[in-house]
């Protein structure tokens, strides 16, 4: 890999773990720190690969800079020394070095610690999705002011806040006690869940971001995975719900960017692989006795993998949703249940219950009543894809829309 892209790949890959190590070690009240010595280690790289060429390692080039760097600073502060001697086990003796361990051991406890601290219910969901893209992820200011579609003004002063609101909490990078664990876990996973599908449903036009939000997601849950104290069935639900997901990924969206409806989708684009060990991850799940959000909608998505329309098959999905609200009402769930039950009670009864929602400022329930109007009163149909498209915000939304209203026009014609 040329020097190039390779930085840009390592910085992705290895800014995250320098920076997590470094602020375990340091503690929440030092992020800054840490990741200014993260991101020295990337410039010193720039530099010196420049002029010398990529050295036989990079990854440990990086990990040794950065260990240098951090003892550095460490050695010319007494604030740091005193402080970081405190917290180790063992008294420093004269020149004795403090280490810094950046072994893939360390690296990932101090990144499911990280993920506890950041997602603390001191701060705003906004700012965990934020801080979790930067600390946890690697994403630049950037990258995250495009994913979350803001600018980097707005990113750095929500990062700011939430950094400074976790020094005055003085939380802990730590994995919570067990008493604790299962209280702030359910705070982790939702974080998570927000995370992936701002990667998933993102209106962003850069479909390589959306697809790393997705990845970072699965990764950092896999992190829960991989930890006896927060293996949990609802943590392997989601898991799984993420792989029913990112199994349809490269199907969703043609190349201009425009949404692919699930019955026009090409089902050899599937990723089987994923949709394999979503099943698995959902087996595991099922070994609790407590059926979660996560549990019901990643079933949903496993019915979503057969593709058979079978009328079986969409009552089941309709049963899911139905539990799916009466443990959590939200109006999504709820519009996309009425596009369910057309598929299993059809159009006339989806109608009635899609009307009661009267989501008037939702571009997607306008657009599925058109839908659901097509072939049964073609002039509503015809009404509601109009405010749909008046509602739309991204043109690959407002060129769904229009295909839909050619077509309708093209039908009418017809009659």
């Amino acid at each position: 890999m040329e020097q190039q892209a390779l930085i840009p790949h390592l910085f992705r890959t290895e800014f995250r773990k320098i920076a997590t190590v470094l602020s375990n070690l340091f503690g929440i009240e030092h992020v800054e720190v840490a990741e200014d010595i993260a991101s020295e280690t990337f410039l010193a790289a720039l530099e010196t690969w420049t002029y010398k060429g990529i050295p036989e390692n990079p990854t440990a080039w990086l990990y040794a800079v950065a260990k240098n760097k951090a003892k550095n600073y460490i050695s010319r502060n007494a604030v740091f020394t005193n402080k970081i001697a405190r917290q180790i086990k063992y008294s420093l003796s004269e020149g004795e070095e403090i280490e810094i361990d950046l072994s893939d051991k360390n690296i990932a406890d101090s990144q499911l610690q990280m993920l506890f601290a950041i997602c603390h219910p001191s701060i705003s969901t906004e700012a965990q999705i934020g801080l979790s893209l930067r600390i946890l992820c690697g994403f630049g200011i950037d990258e995250i002011a495009n994913a979350l579609l803001t600018n980097k003004e707005t990113i750095n002063k929500r990062l700011y806040r939430a950094k400074e609101k976790l020094r005055l909490e003085n939380v802990k990078i730590e994995v919570p006690g067990e008493a604790e664990i299962n209280m702030r876990l359910e705070t982790v996973l939702t974080t998570l869940y927000l995370l992936f599908n701002e990667g998933y449903y993102s209106e962003s036009q850069d479909a390589v971001l959306r697809e790393d939000l997705c990845l970072e997601a699965t990764r950092l849950t896999y992190l829960l995975i991989e930890n006896e104290q927060t293996n949990k069935p609802a943590v392997n639900a989601l898991l799984s719900l993420m792989c029913f997901h990112s199994s349809r990924f490269e199907a969703r969206k043609n190349e201009n960017g425009e949404i692919i409806l699930y019955n026009d989708q090409d089902e050899s684009l599937w990723n089987y692989e994923l949709i394999s060990k979503g099943v698995y991850f959902l087996h595991q799940a099922s070994q609790g006795d407590k059926i979660s959000k996560y549990h019901l909608e990643a079933s949903i998505a496993y019915w979503h993998t057969i593709k058979a329309d079978t009328r079986k098959k969409w009552e089941k999905i309709l049963h899911l949703f139905n539990q799916l609200l009466q443990i959590e009402y939200s109006p999504i769930a709820a519009l996309n249940r009425t596009y369910v039950l057309a598929k299993a009670n059809g159009k006339a009864a989806a109608i009635i219950e899609a009307e009661k929602l009267n989501l008037a400022d939702n571009h997607y329930y306008f657009t599925l009543l058109g839908e659901l109007y097509t072939d049964i009163d073609n002039k509503k149909a015809k009404q509601n894809f109009q405010k749909a498209l008046s509602l739309a915000k991204t043109q690959s939304d407002k060129q769904t829309i229009q295909k839909k209203l050619t077509t309708l026009d093209d039908l009418m014609i017809d009659e």
